[in-house]
C-alpha cells in the first residue's frame, strides 16, 4: 500500500475576479523512502498543491479529491486531528526559513518546544535530542549554537535548523518547498546530500518542490512536471530526463545550461504561463506549444499511461518531440 495516494486534487480560490484554479485534477502516489520531484514554472500549482496536504491554505481555498496518507483522507480535517499529524508524521520544509523561525527565540527553544508538545519530553531530554539533530544536519559546534539566535545563523545553516526542526518528530513524509532556491549552488549541493543521507537513514519519504531539475536529477526517484495546475508529464527521473515526450518537458530540460557547448543563446519556451482565470479551452500548453495542433485547441488531452508507468498529458504522438 502507497504511503501517499492522492486522487483528483483540485484546488481553488475565491477572488473578486473569479474563481481561480491553482491545483486541476492532480494524482499522484508515494512510497515509504521514496522521493517525488515536483517541477514547473511559478504558478503551475506545486506550493499550493502541498499546502492543501498540510492544510495550510489562504482562507479563501477550497479543496476536493482525496489524499490518503497511511489509509486516511487527510484533506479537510479538524484542526486538531490535523495538528497531531503535522507534528508526528507529516512534515513541511518551507522556502524561506526565516520566515518560520521566531527572530526573537533562541534556535535551540524553538526547537524543544516542538519535542515537549509533541513527544511529551521533559526540557533535558528536549535539549539533548534537538543538540543531536542539530548534529544530525552537519550544525557546526551544535551545543553552542544551541543558545543562539535566527539571525546569528547563515542561510545555509538556517535551512538546515529548518530540516532539523521536521526531522524531529520523526516524520514518515516530508515535504520540501523549494529549499534550495535562496541558497548559493555550494550550498545547494550540501543541503541535497544531507536530505540523501537522512532519507537512507530515517526512510522518510520525501516530496521535492524545487525550479532546478538538477535537483530533481541528484535526489529523486519519480518526477512530476506540472503546468497550469494539471500534471503534463509524470514517471520515473530516468525515463522523464532521457526519454521525455512532452513539449513542455523538452522545452524545460533544454533550457539547462549545457556548460560543454559554445552556444551563447540560452534556449527558452517562448510566451508566459497562462492567467487561471481564464484558461484556452483545450491543453493549457497550447499558445506556446511549436507542434500545437488544431485538436490541442478544442480538447484537453487526458493523463495516459504508457512505456513502463510514465504518464503524460499530450495528444500529440510520443515520437512527434522526441
Amino acid at each position: 500500500m502507497s504511503l501517499l495516494a492522492v486522487n483528483n486534487l483540485k484546488v481553488q480560490f475565491s477572488t473578486h475576479d473569479g474563481v481561480v484554479t491553482a491545483v486541476d485534477d492532480l494524482t499522484f502516489s508515494l512510497s515509504e523512502g521514496e522521493t517525488l520531484g515536483i517541477v514547473g514554472e511559478s504558478g503551475s500549482g506545486k506550493s499550493q498543491m502541498a499546502f492543501s496536504l498540510m492544510g495550510l491554505l489562504a482562507k479563501n481555498g477550497q479543496v476536493s479529491g482525496s489524499a490518503e496518507f497511511e489509509g486516511q483522507n487527510i484533506l479537510n480535517l479538524p484542526p486538531s486531528t490535523l495538528n497531531k499529524i503535522r507534528a508526528e508524521k507529516i512534515a513541511m520544509i518551507f522556502q524561506d526559513p526565516m520566515t518560520c523561525l521566531n527572530p526573537y527565540m533562541k534556535i535551540g527553544k524553538q526547537l524543544m518546544e516542538v519535542l515537549i508538545l509533541h513527544k511529551n519530553m521533559s526540557k533535558q531530554e528536549a535539549k539533548a535530542e534537538s543538540i543531536r539533530l542539530l548534529d544530525a544536519v552537519k550544525i557546526p559546534e551544535a551545543k553552542k549554537r544551541f543558545d543562539m539566535y535566527p539571525h546569528e545563523f547563515s542561510g545555509g545553516m538556517r535551512q538546515r535548523v529548518m530540516i532539523a526542526m521536521a526531522l524531529l518528530c520523526r516524520p514518515k513524509l516530508l515535504i520540501a518547498d523549494e529549499p534550495t532556491t535562496a541558497l548559493d549552488v555550494t550550498v545547494q549541493a550540501q543541503i541535497i546530500t544531507l536530505l540523501q543521507e537522512l532519507k537512507k537513514e530515517f526512510n522518510t519519504a520525501i516530496i521535492m518542490i524545487t525550479h532546478d531539475l538538477g535537483v530533481v536529477a541528484g535526489l529523486c526517484d519519480k518526477v512530476m512536471v506540472m503546468y497550469a495546475g494539471r500534471t503534463m508529464e509524470y514517471g520515473s527521473v530516468q525515463d522523464v530526463f532521457y526519454k521525455p515526450t512532452h513539449p513542455y518537458t523538452k522545452g524545460l530540460l533544454d533550457s539547462i545550461p549545457d556548460l560543454e557547448s559554445d552556444q551563447a543563446e540560452l534556449r527558452t519556451i517562448p510566451g508566459n504561463p497562462p492567467n487561471l482565470l481564464s484558461l484556452p479551452k483545450g491543453c493549457p500548453f497550447q499558445e506556446r506549444c511549436q507542434h500545437a495542433v488544431d485538436l490541442c485547441r478544442t480538447e484537453k488531452p487526458a493523463l495516459t499511461s504508457f512505456n513502463n508507468y510514465q504518464q503524460r498529458a499530450c495528444h500529440l504522438k510520443e515520437e512527434a518531440v522526441a
